[in-house]
């Protein structure tokens, strides 16, 4: 009744109507950007450059994504992508929650010292140089297992799964250990089904990770075999840049007169930036509590 009471006052009304306007504001500030490269994407480069485009295309033209799909190596990059995707997610998802079981294995003696191992990693690395030449030591130039072998285990990560592990009732690893049941064993059947939240939390930053990823595959795939969609992306967009800078008659070609650096960009933009904002709905029911229920002490 009192919080009826208080939304019903003229006071509880005003701070209502400002606090829609400043959320209705905040959103139109988030999106815009991303609405204005979408809008950019389907008009014509040459008018793009006349400025002037706020909310709809002026000329709409699909240009933009027809010289990137023309393109040959897109679909395999693309495939590329997406496998590193799922199977960088999965190897990362398992290990590390592997480790975060280990260490809250409460009679498991190396326990604190593994965490501090790992969390020693956080603060302190090898370097950039020294891990290129581990990597090329353990012969993985040129590979597809480059991409995903270095980060089978990440302290942050185990940081995230152990958390939402200590909240789990301690009985349910004692009664499966009673009834003969190994370590790995409760790990896969009781203790992951268990951390499904948290474990969609953490496959969503992998899988970010993974997708935007591209130092690594420029700094270990020199030649190009394994290169994936954003690194193809990335040099179709300094090809488009090189020739915008070309003498003008040679700019004016029929295949590129409608063709901008600013609308390939735009169009760069959307193709890497769509399959995550479709793919994240369907984690966000497990993202929030995946991520604070951890954080959630008795």
């Amino acid at each position: 009744m009192r919080a009826t009471y208080v939304k019903n006052t003229t006071s509880g009304r005003i701070f209502d109507f400002f606090n829609v306007v400043f959320m209705v504001v905040l959103a139109f500030v988030m999106l815009y950007p991303f609405w204005n490269q979408l809008i950019i994407s389907f008009n014509q480069g040459s008018d793009t450059m006349k400025g002037g485009l706020y909310f709809w295309p002026r000329e709409f033209t699909l240009d933009s994504y027809s010289y990137m799909f023309d393109k040959g190596n897109l679909g395999k990059g693309a495939f590329i992508s997406v496998l590193r995707v799922v199977v960088g997610t999965v190897t990362t998802l398992f290990c590390s929650g592997l480790l975060a079981y280990i260490t809250t294995v409460r009679w498991f003696s190396g326990r604190r010292f593994t965490r501090v191992l790992f969390l020693i990693t956080l603060y302190f690395s090898g370097g950039l140089i020294p891990t290129y030449l581990l990597i090329n030591s353990l012969h993985l130039m040129e590979t597809f297992t480059v991409y995903w072998l270095p980060g089978l285990f990440s302290a942050y990560y185990m940081l995230l799964i152990s958390s939402y592990m200590y909240n789990l009732p301690e009985a349910l690893s004692e009664s499966a250990r009673i009834d003969g049941c190994g370590e790995l064993r409760i790990y896969v059947q009781i203790i992951a089904p268990l951390c499904v939240p948290v474990f969609a939390a953490v496959a969503v930053f992998s899988a970010v990770n993974h997708w935007n990823s591209w130092f690594d595959v420029m700094l270990y795939n020199s030649s190009g075999k394994w290169d994936t969609l954003q690194v193809y992306l990335r040099k179709v967009l300094l090809d488009v840049e090189q020739l915008s800078k070309l003498m003008d008659e040679q700019r004016q070609m029929e295949g590129m007169r409608k063709l901008t650096p600013a609308s390939i960009r735009a169009a760069t933009t959307m193709i890497v930036t769509i399959p995550i904002i479709l793919f994240y709905p369907f984690m966000q029911k497990y993202f929030m509590g995946g991520i604070t229920i951890g954080a959630v002490k008795e």
